[in-house]
């Protein structure tokens, strides 16, 4: 039987399988499990374990960006368009959202 703390988590964590590659993406405000008023502007962090993974990534999730804001409109198959896989997969849940890497490089 799995006890209440792992059924119910204290803090939000995604656990990712992304490319072939498992990994964990995590948020520190709890408040992101219940107030829905807090998914505007967060922060999650993401860890793979690789070794080319030098330190956990700091994200910060902009979920009511705006279109304007976004560079001009590229073919989507253009390499200049391509996104990280895990910025695609935030973006099942948050859909539209924006995605900063605040300094670190992508993943691809």
């Amino acid at each position: 039987q799995v006890c209440h703390g792992l059924r119910t988590p204290q803090l939000p964590i995604w656990l990712c399988s992304l490319s072939g590659r498992h990994s964990v993406l995590f948020g520190t405000d709890r408040r992101l499990l219940s107030d829905w008023k807090t998914e505007r502007v967060f922060h999650l962090y993401f860890y793979n374990g690789q070794r080319e993974q030098r330190k956990t990534a700091h994200l910060t999730i902009d979920t009511h960006s705006h279109p304007w804001e976004e560079a001009p409109r590229e073919d989507p198959s253009s390499p200049g368009k391509r996104r990280p896989p895990l910025e695609m997969a935030i973006r099942t849940k948050w859909e539209g959202g924006t995605v900063s890497w605040n300094g670190t490089d992508p993943f691809f």
